[in-house]
């Protein structure tokens, strides 16, 4: 479309809570690069810069591959030297301490390519999977990714092995998208053939009626998974601020409109709000991490703002995908 699409979309209060200080890189500049592999490892490390452990556990414990000892661990793999020099117990971590399987789902139909700010939502996407694939495989995670449109795209299997991070962040890369978004699709595609519980995270503007996909997210989540939407939107689909009459043009049907903002921004604005809500109630009643954000936003807020989330829940004992021997969990 020319200024925006014609689906309603839900309006929200900003997600950003506190974050790591002096970590950021310019997210518009970051998005410049044409190297994905260069801008998540940008991100991910500046992101890094500004933490120095994980709060919780079941997530990959340590930004390092240590975890501090506790009673009951194996004294064969503590690092003596460590504890000459600091006088702290730590464990060696190990490949098989692996305790998560995560699943990147990243929409790139044709509404993921508007912009009115120069970042497309489908590259700020894109950025954010690249660096929360990055994250999870410094931690040591099995990671896949499925890109979709109306069709699924690529398809990687959640793996952790040297070359695999390179291979998703290429194919990644190489998907360009188009066509309408068919939700549903790449969320049958997990539930058909991912058999260990994980992690789920779906990456998308959610420019579908809602009831197209609650069935599955619903299932997802009764089979043990982990479910997160990470919900990316350009700020002038929450704000409505397009201020003259103009032609607005579907990007994924091609339908154009003529309208006067003046003439129906309270009445998009509701339309909006109803959207959120009723996606957000949702995902309360069903135990799925609901998160939105905007192209403007520096990529490393959402990325903290997802893995605060992910220790809050820990802390809680909520986490099942990570930890399925929890009490309370989907056994």
């Amino acid at each position: 479309m020319s200024n925006s699409t014609t689906n309603p979309k839900p309006n929200s209060e900003s997600s950003i809570t506190s974050s790591p200080r002096n970590s950021y890189v310019d997210t518009e500049a970051i998005l410049k690069l044409k190297d994905l592999e260069l801008r998540a490892k940008l991100i991910v490390e500046g992101f890094m810069s500004g933490l120095h452990r994980s709060p919780y556990h079941g997530f990959s414990v340590e930004f390092t591959d240590y975890r501090e000892y506790t009673p009951g661990d194996d004294l064969r793999h503590l690092d003596w030297k460590l504890l000459a020099r600091r006088d702290r117990k730590y464990i060696k971590r190990f490949e098989d301490e692996t305790n998560l399987r995560c699943h990147l789902l990243v929409d790139l139909s044709r509404s993921m390519s508007f912009t009115s700010t120069g970042i497309e939502k489908s590259e700020y996407a894109k950025t954010i999977a690249a660096s929360l694939a990055w994250f999870l495989f410094r931690q040591r995670d099995a990671v896949g990714l499925i890109t979709f449109d109306e069709f699924i795209d690529e398809v990687l299997p959640a793996r952790f092995r040297p070359g695999h991070l390179r291979r998703l962040l290429g194919a990644l890369e190489r998907s360009t998208g188009g066509s309408e978004s068919n939700i549903s699709k790449p969320l049958e595609q997990v539930a058909a053939t991912v058999q260990k519980r994980g992690l789920i995270v779906l990456i998308s503007d959610l420019l579908v009626p809602i009831d197209s996909i609650t069935k599955q997210l619903g299932y997802l989540r009764a089979i043990g998974h982990d479910v997160v939407l990470l919900r990316v939107l350009d700020p002038n689909e929450v704000d409505f601020s397009f201020d003259k009459a103009s032609i607005f043009v579907d990007l994924e049907t091609g339908r154009e409109l003529y309208v006067d903002p003046g003439s129906i921004a309270k009445e998009y604005q509701t339309k909006f709000n109803e959207h959120r809500e009723e996606l957000k109630t949702f995902c309360d009643e069903n135990g799925i991490n609901f998160f939105e954000a905007l192209t403007s936003d520096p990529v490393q807020t959402s990325l903290f703002n997802f893995l605060q989330a992910r220790a809050h829940q820990a802390q809680r004992g909520q986490l099942t995908a990570a930890n399925p021997n929890r009490r309370g969990g989907p056994q």
